[in-house]
């Protein structure tokens, strides 16, 4: 990474159009290849919430030059997703259960625009290998037959397009004609586990597992399998998947006592046990004792 600001300088002071785009090129390289690692390991989410922004504006204003680079879109898909749920939708679940709608409503409102954000860029990378894709899944029309070409090389895209479009159809029910494009994602997701069900540590399965439970009609037995391959794959190091069905099916099922189980387990554990995961298990944790927290609103 020494070499970056170099690039930067060069990319602000070079005259020739292509100077300028080989620069941001490498720039786009480091930012879409860098994964995040040191905000995942990182054990203060204050801080992170505070650095993230600022790197997901970095990274579109390096898009402009580089406006097909699909590791880029990638990152910024998964980048406004991530913020968008651990953040904004958190500060948005916090003010719902104390009873400041109004508040919520805001911050949900928040959270949608940026779940479509990421959803469109998403798109804007599967549009760079499969022209098209984007209007083949909004008519909703023959989708396996749509998705089919989707390799592994395009999961990332893959996933994080379903993962923040169904997110922002859960944030904005209301619009009726966003609601109706939920077969989308739910084809992009079960295409992500087709195409490989093992990737990022079971995250395909997690999604899935709270998908199931939720949807109408929904498949309680489908989604304890795919919890249960969540966790095996995770290795028992990420405990988002234990929130998710302690506040999804387990609420559904009013099952008091495993749900505080579950979550008293979450609250109590010590988040350094998996530093790769710890960011997202300071956030699980924070969430697993809101939940605790508001029990007797959950439960009749």
């Amino acid at each position: 990474m020494r070499l970056v600001p170099a690039v930067l300088l060069l990319a602000l002071v070079g005259s020739g159009c292509s100077i300028r785009r080989a620069a941001t090129g490498v720039v786009a390289d480091a930012l879409a290849g860098g994964g995040g690692g040191s905000y995942a390991s990182d054990d203060d989410p204050e801080l992170v919430r505070e650095a993230v922004p600022f790197g997901l504006k970095t990274m579109e204003g390096l898009l402009a030059e580089q406006p097909r680079h699909t590791g880029l879109l990638a990152a910024l898909a998964a980048g406004f997703t991530q913020y968008g749920y651990a953040f904004v939708q958190q500060d948005c679940d916090a003010r719902e259960l104390a009873g400041r709608s109004a508040e919520a409503r805001e911050l949900r409102t928040r959270a949608r625009r940026l779940y479509l954000r990421a959803r469109d860029y998403g798109l804007q990378g599967l549009e760079v290998t499969q022209p098209g894709i984007s209007a083949r899944l909004r008519s909703l029309r023959d989708l396996p037959a749509a998705l089919a070409p989707l390799n592994k090389e395009e999961l990332p895209l893959v996933y994080w397009t379903a993962a923040s479009w169904a997110l922002a159809i859960s944030s904005g029910k209301e619009d009726m004609a966003l609601v109706a494009e939920l077969p989308a994602p739910e084809a992009l997701m079960r295409r992500a586990l087709a195409i490989d069900g093992s990737w990022n540590d079971g995250a395909i399965h997690e999604f899935l597992a709270t998908f199931e439970s939720a949807k109408p009609g929904g498949d309680l037995p489908a989604a304890r399998e795919h919890l249960a391959m969540a966790l095996a794959l995770g290795g028992g190091r990420k405990w988002g998947p234990l929130v998710s069905w302690a506040e999804g099916p387990l609420v559904q099922a009013q099952d008091r006592a495993e749900f505080t189980r579950w979550l008293t387990w979450v609250a109590e554990a010590d988040p350094d046990l998996s530093r790769p995961d710890r960011l997202a298990n300071v956030i699980a944790q924070r969430r697993a004792r809101l939940l605790l927290a508001h029990a007797d609103d959950l439960f009749n």
